[in-house]
């Protein structure tokens, strides 16, 4: 078994310690942010980091109503730009803490009067030593060059803060035997993954929570089976990139049960007619009929939470598919564990 299959089994048990080791902390981290008058908040992050990230935007911007932009590293660290953030709220996310522009990005935030938070698997990282305060990822040291149970972590913390500070009460211990449960699709996931050995082109499909994910599985396929993958909203994906479509071309769907269910239905519909082949992600039952072929997680997940339990089998996808393609998903060609850019 490659690592990667191991990190991305042991993502139940690192969901679970993260929950016990940081909810008391989120607490109270989300008391000080409440009496603060904060207005906006910035996210900054790259790679896997900048996936969790997006689901942070939307999940946070929901369930606060307090606007949420994914920052431009390069705005802070190319053009030196000076940000007035003595009313923001600034999140750093990494898995290791020493990508330096994210540093250098809440350097400044926190120099520009914000208040700054970095997510992340280190503990004695940089960016631990630069931020007000850390939340920890409690998943151990990650071997696997692609990230899984790192990414988990982060959008778990992005779940424990948004209810922190949030109106809405999200029920985050859920999450551990969710991501257990989808575990239990690998061999249906082995079963597809036989489908699409030969690969060489893609889409992935996510909209609103479930857009960062299209991104993630994007890169996956990218970083581990050489896979060209674009990723596009549902919305977006009607507006143009639709031509790229043809007969037996690959789409792969994260569509969950919930508010965009209608515009997943949509696009199923539209793909049939043009006989694309189509994998849907999927917990309603609906969904599932339509298209030709899914993966079916529970049907009691709520929408806000879906990405992370949803996450899960799309890794599976990756790792699997690696392998059937004869490729290692441990050792993705010109790419090392920890990238540093400015």
């Amino acid at each position: 078994m490659s690592i990667m299959l191991q990190e991305i089994e042991e993502q139940p048990a690192v969901l679970e310690r993260t929950i016990n080791a940081e909810r008391d902390k989120i607490t109270q981290i989300g008391d000080h942010i409440r009496s603060r008058d904060i207005d906006v908040i910035l996210l900054v992050a790259r790679g896997s980091s900048d996936n969790a990230a997006l689901y942070g935007r939307y999940l946070l911007e929901v369930t606060t109503g307090i606007p949420v932009s994914l920052a431009a590293p390069s705005i802070f660290t190319l053009y030196k730009a000076k940000m007035r953030l003595n009313r923001a709220l600034v999140i750093g996310v990494s898995q290791s803490g020493e990508g330096d522009d994210i540093n250098q990005v809440l350097e400044n935030a926190r120099a520009g009067g914000a208040l700054t938070l970095g997510i992340t698997n280190e503990g004695e990282s940089t960016m631990s030593k630069i931020v007000d305060e850390t939340l920890l990822i409690h998943a151990g040291r990650e071997r696997s060059v692609a990230a899984t149970k790192t990414y988990t972590g982060q959008m778990l913390h992005f779940v424990l803060l948004a209810n922190a500070i949030g109106d809405k009460r999200l029920a985050y211990n859920n999450i551990p035997e969710l991501v257990q449960r989808s575990l239990e699709l690998k061999v249906k996931v082995e079963e597809a993954a036989q489908r699409y050995v030969f690969m060489e082109n893609c889409v992935v499909v996510g909209r609103g929570m479930n857009y960062g994910n299209s991104y993630e599985l994007a890169l996956k396929l990218m970083e581990t089976c050489y896979v060209v993958a674009e990723r596009f909203s549902s919305a977006d994906f009607f507006h143009g990139p639709l031509a790229i479509v043809e007969r037996r071309f690959p789409v792969i769907l994260f569509a969950p049960s919930g508010v965009t269910k209608s515009s997943s239905v949509q696009l199923l519909d539209r793909l049939k007619e043009l006989g694309a082949d189509c994998l849907s992600i999927t917990n309603d039952e609906e969904i599932g009929s339509v298209s030709p072929l899914s993966l079916e997680l529970s049907s009691n997940i709520d929408e806000l939470l879906a990405p992370i339990p949803f996450i899960v089998p799309a890794q599976l996808f990756a790792a699997i598919l690696s392998e059937a393609k004869g490729l290692d998903p441990d050792a993705p060609r010109s790419l090392s564990k920890v990238t540093k850019t400015i």
